[in-house]
């Protein structure tokens, strides 16, 4: 029996700075990856943008520690969602610029989406979201 995936996107926010931050990175990368920064393009668009002030809780933003379950396979994984340049899988610090990435920017916990990746679709659902950390650049 197949399982039947949502098609439909949940709701997601982003942090005024980080949609700004997005926007430009999704832009340069269009060229080198462009499926992802097309993707996270469309996500920045859809978004709901937060004013910076205070924290936010659950809520998946840049420098967020994220545990979040693969629902094609069970797996649950934690990571740190960083910018490209402090992208390190080995320390478990996946880059916006992956469908990982892009797909977890802006849900709450609780979310589940559904996302294209180069070998098939995937849906990740968060379980956890941490606030983010300053000094992940």
């Amino acid at each position: 029996m197949a399982s039947h995936m949502q098609t439909e996107r949940p709701k997601i926010s982003l942090r005024m700075s980080d949609a700004d931050r997005l926007r430009n990175i999704a832009e340069a990368a269009s060229t080198k990856f462009p499926q992802v920064s097309d993707f996270l393009a469309q996500e920045i668009d859809r978004a709901e943008i937060l004013p910076d002030l205070g924290d936010l809780p659950d809520l998946v933003s840049m420098n967020s520690e994220v545990t979040f379950r693969d629902e094609t396979n069970g797996q649950e994984r934690k990571v740190t969602l960083v910018y490209p340049q402090s992208a390190n899988v080995d320390a478990g610090k996946i880059s916006i610029l992956t469908p990982i990435g892009a797909a977890l920017i802006g849900l709450s916990v609780g979310q589940t989406i559904e996302f294209q990746t180069p070998n098939g679709r995937r849906a990740i659902t968060v379980l956890k979201a941490s606030p983010p950390r300053d000094d992940l650049g």
